[in-house]
């Protein structure tokens, strides 16, 4: 990790963090990084209010270094990804903070792939920014893309390859977290036949995340039970995930779903080769379902991107993050929330049941988390004492679960998993290393 890129690009305050000088240089170091002999690059955003200030900045920057630019306004960061190939562009960026606050924003990059961009690109980027910029020898177009929204969500139905599916009788709640989905999703379910109630679907940037979506699925539970509905989709402000309510309210998460889809393709033969991708944070119950069956669970460090790299080495199909951040190989190189719940729709009609029927064969362990703000998460992270901490959490764990203390990749924070097989375990051994922790960080230095 660099100190400028996170986990999922450049995040921070905007305007004060992520300024719209930031923006021009990164834009500038990325094409001279990415395409030093002029190219193409796709530019989306969210509604955060922030987002037309950076998009006119990342945009000026691109044009200035001789790279022509496409704008696609407020859209789901995934139709980034699609709309790169779907345009033969060679580079891609989004003005995203994903499930952050609004007076956040970030910037991301997507290769002419559609992934996000490896590590070490993110380092050749930040290093150029120091360097001398030579204007290029003429300003390259800015323009914006046609019916880019019309495009991603014709991808996005295509996507159903059973003929016969018509969820027609469905009544699924949607709450779009006032984010990039909004304008989309609602249509894209209405076409396959459900009948759709919306929340919180205007792309509003001073509401975005606020109280809503993936991140408060309260909101979309007490829909679900008030309109009697068969189903609750929640999906963060960039729509690169998804979380599902169940009609008797169950949260079914990214593990879930990823259990779903691997358990469906395994009984009908699909899933070749025998191999999911999750990360050090999903649940041990994930695990234990599918290697029961003979599938093999591989790990990554936190990040979508580290799933992706990890399926294309394993040459695995299905993917993902307890989040909500799913990949379909077949389908999207990169997470995307919409696509999932479109997956999940077909998988639950070919399977003639509901998919809380479905969640219910993929057991999970209890689990407590909670944040901790610092500073300096990296760097007290890293601290003998904290790794003291966790080991004494271990112990009292005596062997019936683990814990996981890890630096947010994208806000100033520790974040404390932990796993048993008694919540009132979880819970105390959280809430004990959270206190330990807060103790450690009031013993560090102002710089952490």
């Amino acid at each position: 990790m660099t100190s400028l890129f996170g986990t999922d690009g450049v995040r921070g305050e905007a305007n004060r963090l992520l300024t719209p000088e930031l923006a021009v240089s990164l834009a500038r170091a990325a094409a001279a990084r990415l395409v030093p002999n002029g190219g193409r690059v796709i530019i989306g955003r969210d509604s955060r209010t922030s987002g037309p200030m950076l998009e006119a900045a990342l945009a000026a920057g691109f044009a200035s270094a001789g790279v022509d630019v496409g704008l696609a306004g407020i859209i789901p960061t995934p139709a980034i990804s699609f709309l790169i190939k779907d345009e033969r562009a060679d580079l891609g960026a989004v003005i995203s903070a994903s499930h952050n606050p609004p007076e956040d924003n970030g910037i991301k990059f997507f290769d002419r792939s559609g992934r996000k961009l490896a590590a070490d690109q993110e380092v050749e980027i930040e290093a150029a920014l120091p360097g001398p910029f030579v204007p290029a020898p003429r300003a390259a177009t800015i323009r914006r893309l046609e019916a880019a929204a019309t495009r991603y969500a014709a991808f996005l139905t295509g996507a159903i390859e059973s003929e016969d599916v018509d969820l027609s009788g469905l009544s699924i709640v949607m709450d779009c977290a006032f984010g990039a989905t909004g304008p989309i999703a609602p249509h894209v379910l209405r076409h396959l036949g459900a009948r759709v109630v919306e929340l919180n679907t205007a792309t509003d940037g001073d509401r975005i995340n606020v109280g809503c979506g993936s991140t408060h699925l309260e909101t979309v539970r007490a829909a679900v039970a008030e309109h009697h509905a068969d189903l609750g989709l929640a999906f963060d402000g960039d729509g690169d995930r998804v979380l599902l309510v169940s009609a008797g309210g169950q949260t079914i998460d990214g593990d879930q779903v990823i259990g779903i889809v691997a358990q469906h393709w395994l009984e009908r033969g699909l899933l070749t080769p025998r191999v999911v991708v999750t990360t050090v944070l999903s649940n041990f119950g994930l695990e234990k379902a599918l290697t029961q069956q003979g599938v093999e669970v591989v790990r990554t460090q936190v990040g979508d991107r580290n799933v992706a790299q990890a399926m294309i080495a394993r040459g695995a199909k299905i993917g993902g993050e307890p989040s909500g951040h799913v990949i379909f190989a077949d389908h999207a190189p990169t997470g995307d929330g919409i696509l999932t719940a479109v997956k999940l729709l077909e998988i639950a009609h070919e399977a003639k049941t509901d998919l809380e029927t479905l969640a219910h064969r993929i057991p999970l362990y209890p689990q407590a988390s909670q944040n901790v703000p610092c500073r300096c998460p990296e760097e007290l992270a890293g601290r003998k004492a904290v790794a003291g901490l966790v080991a004494k959490a271990e112990k009292g764990l005596g062997g019936r679960g683990r814990v996981i203390v890890r630096a947010s990749g994208t806000q100033p924070l520790l974040r404390i998993l932990v796993e048993a097989d008694s919540q009132s375990l979880c819970d105390r051994t959280c809430a004990e290393l959270a206190t330990g922790l807060e103790r450690e960080i009031g013993r560090a230095s102002p710089a952490a």
